[in-house]
């Protein structure tokens, strides 16, 4: 009987640290309808911040990712070289970064990029690096 209950005691620890290791300590969470993002850090909402998305004509898919690069500083070649400071590229040319247009933000005004005051974008992009982009989930839902 002791062995039994070793061994399953055995599986559910395996099973625990296999979730807490694809779990993310980071969580970039929009909510497309309110324009708003969330920041949850290890499970608490930490910042609460007015976004812009894809305006009409444009799009921010919906879905789940891990960032694939990011960059302090990026310049759009699709669109005449915009800066985009402090990009979380997330999903192929979809990033969320800084922008200057503050009094657009609670509102969609973007070619499908999730738009943040800029200030707010860097703390975002620094908690990234301070949890690597592995430990860190890009959520849109709309």
């Amino acid at each position: 009987m002791r062995k039994v209950i070793a061994s399953v005691l055995g599986s559910v620890i395996v099973s625990l640290t296999a979730a807490a290791a694809h779990a993310a300590v980071l969580v970039a969470e929009v909510d497309v309808p309110t324009q708003t993002m969330q920041v949850i850090h290890y499970g608490k909402v930490i910042h609460t911040w007015r976004v812009s998305t894809a305006r009409s004509g444009y799009v921010t898919p919906a879905g789940t990712w891990r960032p694939k690069r990011m960059h302090k500083m990026w310049y759009s070649r699709k669109y005449d070289m915009s800066p985009m400071p402090y990009s979380i590229f997330y999903d192929g040319g979809y990033a969320i970064h800084g922008t200057n247009a503050v009094s657009r933000l609670g509102r969609p005004a973007s070619h499908g990029c999730i738009r943040l005051d800029t200030s707010n974008a860097a703390t975002l992009f620094a908690l990234a690096r301070e949890v690597g982009p592995g430990n860190m989930k890009v959520v849109v839902r709309n």
